[in-house]
C-alpha cells in the first residue's frame, strides 16, 4: 500500500467477524453487521498543538483497535475496502 495519512488520520482494515453463531447457525453476509474492530495499517504523524509542536498519535501500525459503528470514511485502496478515520474516532486499543 502506497498511502500515507495526514495529521491525526488512521487507515484501518476491518477484522472479519464470526459468520457462525455459538449454536452453529451460519449468518449470511447480507445479515451480518459490519465489525467494529480493525487493524491499523497506517497512521499519520500527529497533530500540532497551539505552540506548533508535533503531538504524536497513541496508535501505531499493527494495533488492533475498537471503533464506533459509523466511524470513518470507507475507501477502496488497491482493491481493498478500508476505513480512514481520525484518531479521536478510535475508542481504544485491544491488547493481547
Amino acid at each position: 500500500m502506497k498511502f500515507r495519512p495526514l495529521h491525526d488520520r488512521v487507515v484501518v482494515r476491518r477484522v472479519d467477524s464470526e459468520t457462525k453463531t455459538s449454536g452453529g447457525i451460519i449468518i449470511p453476509d447480507t445479515a451480518a453487521e459490519k465489525p467494529q474492530q480493525g487493524e491499523v495499517l497506517a497512521a499519520g504523524p500527529g497533530t500540532r498543538d497551539e505552540a506548533g509542536k508535533l503531538v504524536p498519535l497513541d496508535v501505531k501500525k499493527g494495533d488492533k483497535v475498537l471503533f464506533g459503528k459509523w466511524s470513518g470514511t470507507e475507501v477502496k485502496i488497491d482493491g481493498e475496502d478500508l476505513l480512514i478515520m481520525k484518531e479521536s474516532d478510535i475508542m481504544g486499543v485491544i491488547e493481547k
